[in-house]
This record gives structure tokens, C-alpha cells and sequence, in this order.
């Protein structure tokens, strides 16, 4: 038991840094531009929105290839993981090139649909102009990161994050003001630092995969393969993303009260998600390799083990979002309606957070496991219940706060649906490839 304990914060613990660095460099950019003046940071809220919702539904790009490296290992082959990490970092490239050419022709009507002012939508076409031509990079560290994490190493993504940050605030600091490029030059600068940090960790798995002799030219049954895999994870995050934007848009209908205390709390409610995220990740290291091995009484024990991590995680977190919040919410907003508003989400938002440590872990599983029509399967059946859950509470005017019970309803239903999953045996395909 402590030795698994031991193994899951050796993955889970870089891996959480690892992941608190993107909301980091978005956080630097911010601080930077909202210097500039108003305009450009609005135009850094709508494009920046943008540009993480077109990289956000590539996630599967690292889990998937998780999944599938960590199996190979398990199974004992090494050179077919590191082959298998080599075809998701084409399927990377190739969507990001296409992602990357669709979003320089589309940056005009994406601005334009969310209504700014001309000044604003001028600096955030400017901005996600930009901003496209690093997709292609990002995806490649989404992949990348998928690979060193199937390979059971979540420390180099950890530093390579790290320097990434640094390098973007000092890229900023010196294309904003040094050279005085406005919010084109904080666009730059973080593409640069994304670009940095892709090539380094795609140098660190083609290294490993000439070390172990592993192919490097694209194999376009392997592309495919990876392709295929990766749309029910692709189905599955994009159900998750319309439940979040659903809760945002009835806060929004609610009022300027309700939407600004909506907009705290969901930002911690993030945060908190990170540090579960993280577990989620070490399950579905561990997950793939056990299943890699053929150990169907490791995996239930390894997923038992995770599942009691995600409860105490989420009553940990629970109690300091609500425990602490007369520390930090006078941080955010001075206004008293708000400040009320904003006491009474955290409560609900807390009471919750247990069951989202079990959504996060069981999530991590099952993707660990190669599970993943199910997971689209079960985000689709989560998503249809929250729907009339959501907008009731608009019909009936019950308030942001009512609305915090219902996400927290739709996080139980996708408990429940991963739950039912979990009980079975199904899901435990054993061997190198499921």
C-alpha cells in the first residue's frame, strides 16, 4: 500500500505542476497586456478564449497517447511504446497544421461572434493571428507530454513547463516593452515560449526512440490508429466544455451579480480541478501499464487505491475552499452583493468537491484503460441530464447559487455513469493493445 502511495505522488505531484503552468503563463500574459490599456485585455479575454477552447479539445492527443505508451511498457515493449508516442506526435502535427491554417482564415468571424468593439476585435484578431501559428507547437507538447507520461515520467514535463513560464515572461516583458509591439508582441513571446517547450520534449522522446530503435518516419496505419482512438476522448472532453459553457451562459442570463461571483468561483473551482487532474493522471499511468502486463487484480487494487486519493483529495480541497474563503475572497471584488454571493457558491461548490475527486480519478482510469467510448458514451448521458437541470433553473429564477447545485449534479451523474463502469469487467482488456 505505501509503495503505492509512494508511486502516485512520484507521478502525480510533477505532474500537477505540469499542469498549473499553462493557467500560469495565461495569468503572466494578463498581467502584462492589462498594462497596455482596457482594449487589449478584453481582446486577451476573447481570444484567448478562442485559442483554448481549439487546444482544449486536443487533449486526447496526451491522454490517449498515455494510455497507449503506458500498455506497451506494461506488456514489456519499450521500442512499440515509443513507436506508438512517435505516430501520436505526427497526428499532433498534422492536425495542428490544420487547426493553425483554419484559425488564420477564421479569426475575423471568430472575434466578430463575440461582439466586441472595433478596438477590442482589432487587438484580438491581431492577437489570435498570431497566437494560431503556435498551435501547431502545442499540440506537439500536448502529445509529447502524453508520451514521457505513458512512459511513466511526469518530472521532465515538469521542468520543461517551468522553464517554458520563465521564458515567456521574459519574452513578454521584452517584445511588449522593450520593443514596444503592443499585444502582437505578448503573442509572439508566448508562441516562442510554447515552440521552446514543444521541440524540447519532442527531442526528448526521439532521442528515447532512437535509443530502442523505434521508427520515426509517419506511419500512416499507426497516424490512423491514434486518430481513431483519440475521437471518443475527443467526444467525451467537448461534452465536458458544453456543460461548463452552459453554466456560464445562464450565470450570464441571471445577472451582473451572479456572473461576476459565477466567474471567481469557477476559477478556483478550476484550480482545485488541477490538483485532481493530477491523480487522474498518475490512474491512467498506472491504469494502462497494469492492464499492459495482464494484471486484472493490480488494476482493481491500483483503482481502489486512486479512488480513496480523489475522496480525501476532494474533502481536502473542500474544506480550504470553504474553510479559507473569508481569507480570499476580499481579494477578488470589494463589492458586498458580490462578496455574499460569491460565500454562498463556495459552500455548495465545497460540498461537492469529494465527488469530483472520484469523477477526476475513475476519468483517469478508464482513459488509462483505453475506455474511451465509454467515456463519450457517459459525457453524452451527463450532459442530457444537465441540460433541463441548467436551464430550469433559468425558467424557474432560482438563482447562480441553484445553479451551483445543479453542476454539482451533473458531476454526480457522470460519478454514477463511471461508477456502473467501474463495477464491472468490461473495461479491463489486458495485452499491449486494447
Amino acid at each position: 500500500m505505501k509503495d503505492q502511495d509512494r508511486e502516485i505522488l512520484r507521478l502525480a505531484v510533477p505532474a500537477f505542476f505540469a499542469l498549473v503552468s499553462e493557467p500560469l503563463m495565461l495569468l503572466a500574459d494578463s498581467a502584462i497586456v492589462g498594462h497596455l490599456g482596457t482594449p487589449q485585455l478584453a481582446a486577451l479575454g476573447v481570444a484567448g478564449t478562442i485559442l483554448q477552447t481549439l487546444v482544449g479539445v486536443c487533449v486526447f492527443l496526451a491522454y490517449g497517447t498515455t494510455s497507449a505508451v503506458a500498455r506497451r511498457i506494461g506488456a514489456g515493449d519499450h521500442r512499440g511504446a515509443l513507436a506508438q508516442g512517435i505516430d501520436g506526435l505526427w497526428l499532433a502535427l498534422l492536425l495542428g497544421l490544420v487547426l493553425a491554417l483554419a484559425g488564420l482564415a477564421l479569426a475575423p468571424a471568430a472575434i466578430g461572434a463575440f461582439d466586441p468593439s472595433p478596438d477590442v476585435a482589432g487587438h484580438a484578431t491581431t492577437y489570435l493571428r498570431i497566437s494560431c501559428l503556435g498551435i501547431p507547437s502545442m499540440l506537439l507538447l500536448l502529445a509529447a507530454t502524453g508520451v514521457l507520461r505513458g512512459l511513466q515520467d511526469t518530472r521532465t514535463p515538469m521542468v520543461v513547463a517551468i522553464a517554458a513560464n520563465l521564458l515567456n515572461i521574459a519574452l513578454n516583458l521584452l517584445l511588449v516593452y522593450g520593443l514596444d509591439l503592443d499585444i502582437a508582441g505578448s503573442a509572439m513571446g508566448t508562441v516562442l515560449a510554447q515552440t521552446a517547450a514543444g521541440v524540447a520534449l519532442v527531442v526528448v522522446v526521439v532521442r528515447g526512440a532512437r535509443r530502442d530503435g523505434a521508427k520515426l518516419r509517419p506511419d500512416r496505419p499507426g497516424i490512423l490508429a491514434s486518430a481513431q482512438s483519440g475521437v471518443p476522448l475527443f467526444v467525451r472532453t467537448l461534452t465536458l466544455r458544453v456543460g461548463i459553457v452552459l453554466t456560464t451562459f445562464v450565470a450570464t442570463s441571471i445577472g451582473t451579480t451572479s456572473v461576476a461571483a459565477h466567474q471567481v468561483a469557477f476559477t478556483l473551482w478550476s484550480l482545485l480541478a488541477l490538483a485532481l487532474d493530477a491523480i487522474a493522471i498518475a490512474a491512467q499511468a498506472l491504469t494502462g501499464r497494469a492492464l499492459g502486463a495482464g494484471d486484472v487484480e493490480g488494476t482493481r487494487t491500483i483503482t481502489r487505491r486512486m479512488m480513496w486519493w480523489g475522496l480525501w483529495s476532494g474533502l481536502v480541497g473542500g474544506i480550504a475552499l470553504w474553510g479559507l474563503h473569508w481569507i480570499y475572497v476580499p481579494w477578488f471584488t470589494e463589492d458586498p452583493a458580490v462578496r455574499e454571493t460569491l460565500a454562498a457558491i463556495l459552500l455548495v461548490a465545497a460540498l461537492w468537491q469529494p465527488v469530483n475527486g472520484v469523477v477526476f480519478v475513475l476519468d483517469g482510469v478508464l482513459i488509462g484503460a483505453g475506455d474511451g467510448p465509454y467515456l463519450a458514451v457517459a459525457g453524452i448521458i451527463a450532459l442530457i441530464l444537465f441540460v433541463p437541470l441548467a436551464l430550469s433553473v433559468l425558467w424557474l429564477d432560482g438563482g447562480v447559487v441553484a445553479l451551483w447545485w445543479a453542476f454539482g449534479g451533473y458531476m454526480l451523474a457522470r460519478l454514477l455513469t463511471l461508477l456502473v463502469r467501474e463495477r464491472r469487467d468490461a473495461w479491463m482488456v489486458t495485452g499491449a493493445v486494447r
